[in-house]
């Protein structure tokens, strides 16, 4: 196996240059960042194809460059289903969320929650995002740099404080409109990557037929499998409802997607961001599932997992550019490069999201009397604060390796029970304020219940379903290489002390369906309590629900005008949004409709 060369490094050091470029021309171009809402929202100028390269970037992670072709390697491209779940939870986005979101012209998501139900709520919101990000950012940053370095060499905390350091140079410089612009860049280089990868494996095997072929016969085109039963952990049933109810709490209310797609200069160009970033996930998945065949049409006879050539699946892509692409100086440094733009796309989306909501729900709200320009520096600032917090998370996931991983599972549950709680009020008119907290409450602990569960008892072999991998063909003489635990390791082995009942059907329900079960028990006990609390008598402006779908009582034109007069309306109509053109501002005053705005 070779190693890295010089060349290698002079290509990812280039990766790293030219995001921190983009950066600097942002800091200074057009005058810099005037106020928090250029620092924070690129003072909603942002086109539709920059952002939609940009969200796209931002959901993958180098996680996903080393992770999703070891999945498929591992378990089959049952996963290629994620394509028709992707396009549902899109649609949901565009559709239900992103018109009241852009119509009421917020900056934090959060500020939803008060304008709905009340300030308490929306601290929740705030601080479960602040910590449930703060954990993810940093097993996003130690993680793949662990499989790079064991495989390669790579230096690991070079790589780790260089990529920390850059992100964290180019977002408290130039805010989001650097952050969406080197993700554009970023996405490129994944691409080239992969695109390296594919084509050097395509020649190796001698053509694609090979690769399908081999894949076809070692089962790996499991593409089919309608089994309804919701313990087994990829089917048909738990990818698409799953999966759609997973990826909405991070397309359709996550701010660091969120406040990206309503940074848009106008509604158009905030739902085509949405739907251009579809074609982008197609082709990562196209891509990640294309490498992940080639990995087993290449060792279907020799596994380096079992063989213990690597010590986890996540380092199996890594081993396989340093076979395939020694020859080719600079061409493995793409491929780091290109799993390190995963990392700092995802990080710098967590890093301008983090400031985003710590000024708007943590600061503004509090101290009226800063000025914009204050605020501008506040925002920088806190770039700066929580780019340090990642780098110190990183450092805490070398240490508590699993331990960390196992914490990012659990806030990784509070997905659910906020979707339940955006849905309760963005659909539901007769939703108040001690529903939405009960129904949050229980929520969260039915999630987390299940969620340790599934920690403590991993789901046997039998519901996950691994496929048969082979060794026969090793030469395990071979000089093992040395291995130490990696966090995203799964390794299956049964626990030596006795599982209890619930540990084979409730705790080893797909892990899919966590996220399904939180929205599911928010949204029913939320309706429930409303109902009993006296949710019907209250009475809800328009502007808050999505009024194409909410299950509302229908309100007099006459009702809509009274209620229009709130202390919040002026300031949540985005009226320093310039996307707001006359024509739609007419109709929101318009007395005749009913629906006080067209969706």
């Amino acid at each position: 196996m070779g190693r890295f060369t010089v060349w290698d490094y002079v290509v990812f050091a280039a990766m790293l240059l030219i995001s921190a470029v983009i950066g600097v021309y942002y800091a200074f171009v057009g005058g810099g960042q005037k106020t928090s809402k250029d620092f924070l929202m690129a003072g909603r100028s942002m086109s539709a194809v920059p952002v939609a390269l940009s969200l796209t970037a931002s959901f993958m992670s180098a996680v996903t460059v080393l992770g999703t072709p070891a999945e498929i390697y591992r378990y089959g491209a049952i996963f290629c289903i994620f394509a028709i779940t992707y396009g549902l939870v899109v649609l949901c986005s565009a559709e239900i969320f992103l018109p009241v979101f852009y119509k009421l012209g917020i900056t934090s998501t959060y500020e939803y929650l008060e304008l709905r139900f009340n300030k308490y709520l929306r601290l929740c919101g705030t601080v479960l995002f602040i910590i449930q990000t703060t954990l993810y950012t940093g097993i996003v940053i130690y993680a793949p740099a662990l499989a790079l370095n064991q495989v390669t060499g790579f230096d690991l905390w070079g790589a780790v404080v260089a990529t920390g350091v850059v992100c964290t140079f180019y977002c408290t410089l130039g805010g989001l409109k650097a952050v969406v612009w080197t993700d554009v860049f970023q996405v490129g280089i994944m691409v080239a990557g992969f695109s390296a990868v594919i084509i050097r494996a395509v020649v190796v095997q001698e053509g694609i037929g090979h690769i399908v072929n081999d894949s076809y016969y070692g089962g790996r085109l499991n593409f089919w499998d309608f089994n309804p039963n919701p313990l087994q952990r990829h089917t048909f049933w738990t990818i698409i409802i799953g999966g759609t109810f997973t990826w909405s709490s991070i397309y359709g209310i996550n701010q660091s997607q969120v406040q990206r797609y309503i940074a848009c200069k106008s509604r158009f160009h905030a739902k085509m961001s949405l739907y251009i970033n579809l074609v982008g996930l197609w082709a990562i998945l196209a891509c990640a599932t294309l490498c992940g065949l080639a990995l087993y049409s290449i060792y279907k006879d020799c596994d380096p997992w079992t063989a213990k050539q690597v010590s986890a699946l996540d380092q199996l892509m890594p081993y396989l550019v340093l076979d395939i692409l020694h020859d080719f100086p600079g061409v493995p440094g793409l491929f780091v490069a290109s799993a390190y733009s995963g990392t700092l796309s995802t990080v710098s989306s967590s890093i301008n999201a983090l400031a985003a909501v710590t000024v708007e729900d943590l600061i503004r709200p509090y101290f009226r009397s800063l000025s914009e320009r204050k605020l501008s520096w506040i925002s920088m600032g806190m770039s700066l604060f929580y780019g340090g917090v990642c780098i110190a998370m990183a450092a805490l996931a070398s240490l508590l390796g699993t331990l960390l991983q196992a914490a990012l599972s659990i806030f990784g549950m509070v997905g659910g029970p906020l979707l339940g709680l955006f849905a309760l009020g963005i659909l539901c008119s007769f939703a108040n304020g001690i529903g939405a907290f009960v129904g949050l409450v229980c929520g969260f602990v039915i999630s987390l219940w299940v969620g340790i569960g599934s920690q403590i008892y991993p789901p046997l072999p039998e519901r996950t379903k691994p496929l048969y991998l082979s060794v026969a063909g090793c030469n395990i003489s071979s000089e093992n290489m040395t291995s130490t635990e990696s966090p995203f390791t799964t390794v299956f082995n049964t626990p030596t002390a006795e599982r209890p009942a619930l540990a084979d059907n409730w705790y080893s329900l797909s892990y899919l369906y966590f996220s399904t079960l939180g929205t599911f028990i928010t949204v029913v006990v939320g309706i429930i309590i409303s109902l009993l609390t006296g949710g019907l008598k209250q009475n809800i402006d328009c502007k808050f629900l999505q009024s194409n779908f909410s299950w509302s009582k229908s309100e007099t034109p006459e009702k809509v005008e009274v209620l229009s007069r709130r202390p919040f309306t002026m300031e949540s109509e985005g009226k320093d949004n310039p996307a707001f053109s006359h024509i739609e501002m007419d109709v929101a005053s318009n007395k005749d409709k009913v629906n006080g705005l067209h969706i």
